[in-house]
């Protein structure tokens, strides 16, 4: 395997890792985590009570694995590209499958009003003119994965603007898709968020204006603020000073945040992702793409990894397929640039 193909496949695991840690979790507040399970170091049941993850095995992905696996499929078969009415056709299909499933965890709330208004004949580029949450930046990382250089941000638009064409739902996209990207390029932590930072201040002159705060300023801040607070300080100042909701100025600040603070040690990144409250599965699941896109497979808890996989053996063992074919999309980017 060579070291970019690792640092890809990294990614996906890592995504797939954080989001099955982050499963049973998500959407509790930090004092019930807390109460109910202590630290989250380990893969847990969805209790019967858990308010979108009901009896789900430990382990288990959510939609954040599962859309953006969606994600990659379309940038395969359209080389490259994520035709805005066909990927809205598979989110749709995606969510009735969930349905069928009997699964609470379906098409979030900006997604889901973008493709009510899509159906009713509004043109693409408008449909998503109020997603502010962070739907794109938790599918976006194939994207980061399959483009690099100048035409990563055309791509992250493209995959956001159905959904999430305001300034914080790209920049956010933006700020994971180039993170990805740098560390599937063999990038250090440190370059790489200084990507993601540079990626969101871009992004967010590519969507409409949105009440709310800058996602690269956060990110600076966060990127200065978090890194050598100790571990109860560490969480205190992600729920209460990040966030941790769904708001894509919250929740994709706090994973990279994390990433920074704790990149060297990613379990315990994970870990700690898992553990906030608020909207856990996507926090770890970016923090967890990040991470994998640049320390690779070998970087990631192994026994964690092997669980995941065999878990989700139906959905995941596509996925070395799927990351050969965003890397000849990526192969073929890089041609293009220097013809």
């Amino acid at each position: 395997m060579t070291a970019e193909r690792d640092r890809a496949l990294g990614a996906l695991l890592g995504l797939a890792i954080g989001d099955a840690l982050g499963m049973p979790t998500q959407s509790l507040s930090r004092s019930a985590i807390a109460e109910r399970y202590g630290i989250v170091d380990r893969l847990l049941d969805g209790a019967d009570d858990q308010p979108i993850a009901p009896n789900l095995p430990a382990g288990t992905v959510t939609d954040d694995t599962e859309q953006a696996l969606l994600l990659a499929r379309v940038l395969v078969e359209h080389e490259g590209r994520v035709p805005p009415r066909v990927f809205a056709a598979r989110l749709e299909a995606w969510e009735q499958e969930m349905i069928r499933r009997g699964s609470l965890d379906l098409l979030g709330p900006s997604t889901r009003r973008a493709l009510t208004r899509l159906a009713e004949g509004e043109p693409a580029e408008r449909a998503g003119r109020d997603g502010t949450t962070n739907g794109a930046a938790m599918r976006v990382t194939p994207v980061g994965i399959a483009h690099t250089g100048a035409g990563l941000l055309d791509a992250v638009v493209e995959s956001a603007v159905v959904t999430h064409h305001t300034a914080p739902g790209i920049a956010a996209a933006a700020a994971v898709a180039a993170a990805v990207s740098a560390g599937v390029s063999g990038a250090g932590l440190g370059a790489a968020l200084e990507e993601s930072v540079t990626a969101a201040r871009d992004g967010a002159r590519r969507g409409g204006w949105a009440a709310g705060a800058d996602v690269a300023a956060r990110l600076a801040i966060a990127y200065r603020m978090l890194p050598g607070l100790p571990p109860d300080r560490l969480a205190d100042a992600v729920t209460d000073v990040v966030g941790t909701s769904v708001a894509a100025t919250e929740s994709v600040v706090a994973a990279l945040g994390l990433a920074a603070a704790l990149g060297d040690d990613p379990r315990t990144a994970l870990v700690t992702a898992a553990s906030l409250g608020g909207d856990t599965d996507t926090v770890a699941a970016i923090c967890g793409a990040v991470l994998g896109a640049v320390h690779g497979v070998a970087g990631l808890p192994a026994g964690l990894t092997a669980t995941v996989r065999r878990v989700n053996r139906q959905l995941l063992d596509p996925l070395d397929g799927l990351v050969d074919g965003l890397l000849t999309l990526r192969a073929d980017a890089r041609d293009t640039t220097f013809r």
